[in-house]
């Protein structure tokens, strides 16, 4: 099956470093302009199948990129990868949260990707196309530890106060994508994480430590509703814990990084 990977950025590019070239395309920009109205897809050798990892565009209600990318395909393919994201779940107040459970979106960059995964579902049985939704929480690895902000000493949200996290190293993250492609996998909904549910102030404090830099300083949870952007709180103020057990079990991947302690020391190698 020729793989066709949509979206070039950090997951993109890690997914198709894993796949041989003659059997694998990339799409990225400049070469795929998805915010072009008259966007042009190059012919794709048949058959098929397709990871889409390109997030919608902000202002909209729906993802309009990837309506224009299924609606430029000369020919659909067999099975259809999307990255989807767990903030669909919305707020459950740190309950653990499983595929069955219905979304309940908070926030406007959730509902886009909720919406995306309504119309992809109908369009995948309108074509015939085999579809996998992957539910990503916060994804770490190489270059995306936070170093910045640590420097920076932005403050963090006092440790008794933070909520559960869920989050996956980009190398598992790509782990789980190769495997969704592979025509064996039993279609549907997947949640991904690592298991390890610390909280992001536990995180950043654990990256300071074995980074050698100073912790960053700690606020109580009131006094960031009052300082923290609205994205920020958004991510903060969402709390649950996502049930990665189908991804285990039926996807048939078992995260290297299940301590997120050990991939943040595996990141630093590669980081600066």
């Amino acid at each position: 099956m020729y793989i066709v990977v949509c979206g070039t950025g950090y997951t993109g590019s890690r997914v198709i470093e894993r796949l041989p070239p003659s059997k694998a395309t990339a799409l990225g920009r400049p070469t795929l302009d998805l915010d072009n109205p008259q966007v042009d897809v190059p012919s794709l050798p048949a058959p098929w199948s397709l990871l889409y990892t390109v997030p919608p565009a902000p202002g909209a209600e729906n993802d309009e990129r990837l309506e224009r990318f299924l609606s430029a395909l000369a020919t659909p393919p067999c099975r259809i990868v999307y990255l989807s994201t767990s903030g669909v779940y919305g707020d459950r107040q740190g309950a653990v949260v499983t595929e069955q459970d219905s979304p309940t979106p908070l926030t406007a960059r959730a509902n886009r990707r909720l919406a995306a995964e309504e119309y992809l579902s109908t369009w995948c049985d309108e074509h015939d196309c085999e579809r996998v939704v992957l539910r990503v929480p916060a994804i770490y690895g190489p270059g995306r530890l936070g170093l910045e902000r640590i420097r920076a000493a932005t403050p963090i949200v006092q440790t008794d106060e933070a909520a559960p996290g869920n989050r996956i190293h980009v190398d598992d993250l790509a782990s789980c994508c190769l495997q969704a492609l592979d025509a064996a996998t039993v279609p549907g909904v997947y949640n991904l994480g690592d298991g390890d549910h610390r909280s992001s102030s536990w995180f950043a404090n654990t990256v300071a430590d074995i980074a050698g830099l100073t912790a960053p300083p700690e606020i109580p949870m009131a006094e960031a509703t009052r300082t923290f952007s609205q994205s920020r709180l958004s991510f903060l103020q969402e709390s649950r814990r996502l049930d990665t057990s189908k991804m285990r079990e039926v996807l048939g991947v078992v995260p290297r990084y299940e301590d997120a302690t050990d991939g943040i020391r595996a990141s630093l190698n590669g980081d600066t």
